[in-house]
C-alpha cells in the first residue's frame, strides 16, 4: 500500500512541478510591474528589438518628411541615430519607462477577452532621441514629431485558450508550489527510500516545463499578423520566459544529480557491509587435532 501511495505522490509531483513554476512566474513576474520591467530590461540591448524600434521610430519621423527632397538623407540619419542612441543609459531608462507603462496592457491581454493587444508606446524613446540629437546639433532634429509610435508585444488573437490557463495559474499564486512541496514531504515520510525516484520526478517536471514553454512559443508566434515584427516578438517572448527556462534546466540538473548521488551512496554502503559470517570466528572454534 505504501509503495502504491508513494508512486501516486511521485507522479503528482512530476505533474505539479511545472505548473507550480508557471504559477509563480505568472504571479511574481508577469503579474508584478517591477518583475515585468526586470524581465523586459535585457531587450534594451537586443539587436532585433533595437532594429524594430529604429524602424518604427524612423517610419514615424518620416511622416513629416515624406515630400521633402532630403527624405532619404533624413531616414538614414534618423535610423542610424536611433541605433546609436540604443546603447546609451538614457535609452535604457526610456525603455524601462515604456515597459512599465505597457505592463497593464500585457497583463490584460493575457487575462481578458476584450480584444486587447499589448503594445509598447515608443514616445518616451523618441522624446529622449529628439533631445539628444538636438543637443548634438543634428539637422532636422527639432522637427522630429513625438506622437503615437507603438510596437506590438502580444497579439490578442494568437493567445487562444492559453489565456484561460494563464489566468488560472496567476490565481493559484504560491498555493500550488506549497501543495507540491507538501506532496514531496509526504513521499519522504511514506517511503524515504524512494528519494531517487522523487528527485527524478522533479527532473521530469523540469522537462515538462521546458516542453510547455516551447509549445507556448510555437502557438503564440507561429501565425503572427504582418504588423508584428517577428524577430522582436521572438525576443520579447524569450525574455518573458527566460526565468521559466532557467528553472526547467535547474530542476532537470538538480533532480538527475541528486538521484545519481543517492544511488551511488547506497551502492557504496552496500559494498562496505561485511559478508555474512566474515570475522565470526567460526574457524577458530574448530578444535585442532594434536599431531
Amino acid at each position: 500500500m505504501r509503495s502504491f501511495l508513494s508512486t501516486v505522490l511521485i507522479v503528482l509531483v512530476a505533474v505539479l512541478t511545472p505548473l507550480s513554476a508557471l504559477a509563480v512566474w505568472a504571479d511574481r513576474e508577469i503579474g508584478d510591474t517591477d518583475g515585468y520591467v526586470t524581465a523586459m530590461a535585457p531587450l534594451a540591448s537586443d539587436r532585433d528589438v533595437e532594429d524594430a524600434v529604429a524602424d518604427r521610430v524612423t517610419d514615424e519621423v518620416m511622416k513629416e518628411f515624406a515630400t521633402s527632397d532630403a527624405a532619404d538623407e533624413v531616414r538614414s540619419l534618423v535610423h542610424d541615430a536611433v541605433l546609436s542612441f540604443a546603447g546609451t543609459d538614457a535609452y535604457r531608462t526610456a525603455w524601462n519607462t515604456v515597459n512599465q507603462a505597457a505592463h497593464t496592457a500585457v497583463e490584460k491581454a493575457l487575462t481578458s477577452y476584450e480584444g486587447e493587444t499589448a503594445s509598447v508606446d515608443l514616445a518616451p524613446v523618441i522624446e529622449q532621441l529628439k533631445a539628444q540629437l538636438s543637443k548634438d546639433g543634428v539637422p532636422y532634429a527639432h522637427e522630429i514629431p513625438v506622437g503615437d509610435a507603438t510596437i506590438t508585444v502580444l497579439d490578442h488573437d494568437t493567445l487562444g485558450s492559453a489565456r484561460e490557463v494563464f489566468d488560472t495559474l496567476q490565481l493559484a499564486g504560491v498555493w500550488l508550489p506549497l501543495l507540491t512541496l507538501l506532496l514531496m514531504l509526504s513521499v519522504l515520510l511514506v517511503a524515504r527510500h524512494r528519494l531517487p525516484e522523487l528527485a527524478l520526478s522533479l527532473a521530469a517536471g523540469g522537462l515538462l516545463l521546458l516542453l510547455a514553454v516551447a509549445l507556448a512559443r510555437f502557438l503564440a508566434l507561429n501565425d503572427l499578423p504582418l504588423r508584428v515584427n517577428r524577430p522582436a516578438a521572438d525576443a520579447a517572448f524569450d525574455a518573458l520566459t527566460a526565468t521559466l527556462r532557467l528553472t526547467a534546466w535547474c530542476l532537470m540538473t538538480a533532480g538527475v544529480l541528486v538521484a545519481a548521488l543517492v544511488r551511488r551512496g547506497r551502492r557504496r554502503r552496500a559494498g562496505a557491509r561485511p559478508a555474512v559470517g566474515a570475522g565470526s570466528g567460526v574457524e577458530d572454534s574448530v578444535p585442532h587435532t594434536a599431531s
